[in-house]
């Protein structure tokens, strides 16, 4: 069989290309930081041998009597001591299946945004406890024609206690009073999760289900027109299925008989600062404040 001689220009073209694809999908999967990895430690070098000692004439031994030689009796072995089981150390709040699966307290009901921040009270159901400053509950008008749900607090949020307040939360203030003309006063924001995750990392499984009861609790009490859902973990959430954001973002899903507009995250959208991206956001959230008036004019006909 002869050989195949392989075109350097075609091979690095096809590297290039599958680079350039994996980019494309961290991208779209708001994929912006990796963890470094610490390489193992080398194990110590072993001490060099000792050089073998030099052989040793042993002086004759005169062969005992078989007579005189007294049988040699085992000596018992001593007993092993029986392992004691140490009580192992609490499981961290993250593992707190009987409160996360507690009945909340309005089931059947509409509760108050205050009932659902007094029953989330200072909370240890998941483990962004533990280094969390600030519960970052909500912040908006308790009537909101429009809630906006983001992913999780950043680094500004967990300071000040409020949703959206870095440079993510001034471009989506931006967006709602300049792109659709109405105060950020008028809606209502909150996350998926309540506390700050680690390096704003995207929030756990256990974590989101941790914080699930509360998010539909301001659900309930505040019956938006509308939800826009703020980047892909949002999304994904409330439409019960993994999704890619890009794809599904400015069409319309429903939530628990609400209309759901996806979008893309205004953290997403400062990192790819494009002219696309700024008009697909603006197109999306135009979209969702004609929806939310069209109802409110049906529903005073």
């Amino acid at each position: 069989m002869a050989d195949v001689e392989l075109d350097p220009i075609a091979e690095a073209r096809e590297i290039a290309g599958a680079a350039a694809a994996l980019v494309r999908e961290l991208v779209e999967e708001d994929v912006c930081e990796f963890e470094r990895l610490t390489p193992p430690a080398a194990p110590p070098a072993a001490p060099p041998a000792a050089p073998p000692a030099a052989p040793l004439s042993a002086p004759p031994v005169a062969s005992p009597n078989p007579a005189q030689v007294e049988p040699t009796r085992a000596t018992p072995a001593p007993p092993r001591p029986t392992p004691t089981s140490e009580p192992k150390a609490a499981t961290p709040a993250i593992s707190r299946a009987v409160e996360i699966g507690t009945p909340v307290p309005w089931a059947g009901r509409r509760p108050s945004l205050e009932e659902v921040s007094a029953h989330l009270g200072d909370c240890e159901r998941c483990g962004l406890c533990e280094k969390r400053s600030k519960i970052v509950f909500g912040d908006g008008n308790p009537n909101a024609d429009i809630l906006f749900v983001g992913e999780g607090p950043g680094a500004e949020e967990d300071k000040r206690g409020l949703p959206f307040v870095g440079r993510a939360g001034e471009l989506l203030t931006q967006m709602i009073e300049k792109g659709i003309g109405i105060p950020r006063s008028e809606v209502y924001i909150c996350n998926i999760v309540k506390c700050r995750p680690p390096q704003n990392r995207t929030p756990l499984p256990p974590e989101v289900a941790a914080c699930r009861p509360f998010l539909d609790g301001q659900i309930q009490a505040i019956q938006p027109k509308v939800i826009v859902t703020l980047g892909k973990p949002a999304a994904s959430l409330l439409l019960d299925r993994e999704i890619a954001i890009t794809r599904v973002r400015g069409t319309w899903h429903d939530y628990q008989g609400i209309p759901l507009m996806p979008t893309l995250h205004p953290a997403y959208v400062l990192r790819q600062y494009t002219p696309e991206n700024r008009r697909a956001v603006w197109e999306d959230l135009k979209a969702a404040f004609d929806r939310s008036k069209a109802d409110n004019t049906d529903g005073a006909s």
